[in-house]
C-alpha cells in the first residue's frame, strides 16, 4: 500500500505488559502493506505525570517525545488516552512557550490512535480479519469524548469475517480506571467498573473489546476476580485474526 511510512508510538503499558497488543497491530499493518519503523529512544508520553499534577515532569516527557518524533511523517499508537495526551495536553503545557507551543501543535495534528488512522486516514474499513465469536465493545473515555472515536472501530469489528457485535447497556460509561482514580478512590472505581462488568455479562458475549489496554485490563481484572470467562481483548488482536472461542 502506498503512503506514509508509520512512526509506531507503543505506549507504557502495551510495551511493559501486554506486548501482544502492539504485536497484532504491526501485524494488520503487514497485511495491509503499511509501512512502518519504531524509534528506539521512545518512553512515556507523560500522561501518568500530567494526571498527578506534576506539570514539570510532564512537560520534560512531552518534549523528549516530541524530540523523537517530530521527524516522522505520521504517528499511530494503540491508545486513545495517549493520544489524547499528545493532542490536547502538549500545547497546554507550553502554552508559555511560542516555540514549543508551536511544535507540539504540529506533532499533535499528525498522531493518530489505530482504528482512526485506518478508517479515516487509510479509509480502510476491511483488514482482512476473521474472528469466530460474539463480540461486545467499550468505549473507552478519552478516546470517545476526548477525540470524537465511536464510529471507527465499530466500522472494522462489523466488517470481521465471523464476528458478531452486541452492544452494550452504556458503553460508554467509564470502567473506573483512570489511571491514578483507581488507586485513589478504590471503592468508587470497584462499584464502576462492576457495572460495567455486569452491562458485559448481559450481552452474552464471550469476548469484550476496545482501544486503550488500560481499560481492558480493569475490566479484565474484575472479571477474574468474579470468577467470569469472558475473554479480553484490545481490537488490535481481533483485527490481526487472534481467534476466540465461540460462544
Amino acid at each position: 500500500m502506498p503512503g506514509k511510512t508509520v512512526s509506531l508510538f507503543i505506549q507504557c503499558l502495551v510495551d511493559t505488559m501486554f506486548p501482544e497488543t502492539g504485536e497484532a497491530m504491526i501485524s494488520v499493518f503487514d497485511r495491509l502493506g503499511v509501512a512502518y519503523d519504531y524509534p528506539p529512544g521512545q518512553t512515556c508520553c507523560g500522561q501518568p505525570a500530567f494526571n498527578s499534577g506534576y506539570s514539570r515532569d510532564a512537560a520534560a516527557a512531552a518534549k523528549h517525545f516530541i524530540d523523537i518524533f517530530e521527524a516522522a511523517a505520521v504517528i499511530v499508537c494503540p491508545s486513545g488516552s495517549c493520544v489524547h495526551m499528545v493532542r490536547h495536553h502538549y500545547p497546554e503545557l507550553f502554552a508559555d512557550d511560542p516555540a514549543m507551543h508551536s511544535r507540539a501543535l504540529a506533532i499533535g495534528a499528525k498522531t493518530f490512535e489505530f482504528t482512526q488512522y485506518l478508517v479515516d486516514e487509510l479509509a480502510i474499513h476491511d483488514v482482512g480479519a476473521q474472528f469466530p465469536g460474539t463480540v461486545t465493545y467499550h468505549d473507552s473515555c478519552h478516546l470517545n469524548r476526548g477525540l470524537g472515536i465511536a464510529d471507527q472501530p465499530r466500522t472494522l469489528l462489523k466488517n470481521v469475517r465471523g464476528l458478531e457485535l452486541i452492544e452494550m447497556r452504556d458503553s460508554d460509561t467509564c470502567c473506573g480506571f483512570g489511571g491514578t482514580f483507581s488507586v485513589n478512590y478504590p471503592e468508587i472505581s470497584v462499584a464502576m467498573v462492576d457495572e460495567k462488568v455486569d452491562n458485559i455479562l448481559a450481552t452474552g458475549a464471550g469476548t469484550v473489546t476496545g482501544c486503550d489496554i488500560s481499560c481492558l485490563m480493569n475490566i479484565l481484572g474484575r472479571l477474574r476476580r468474579r470468577g467470569e470467562d469472558v475473554q479480553v481483548l484490545h481490537i488490535a488482536q481481533i483485527l490481526a485474526g487472534d481467534k476466540g472461542e465461540k460462544r
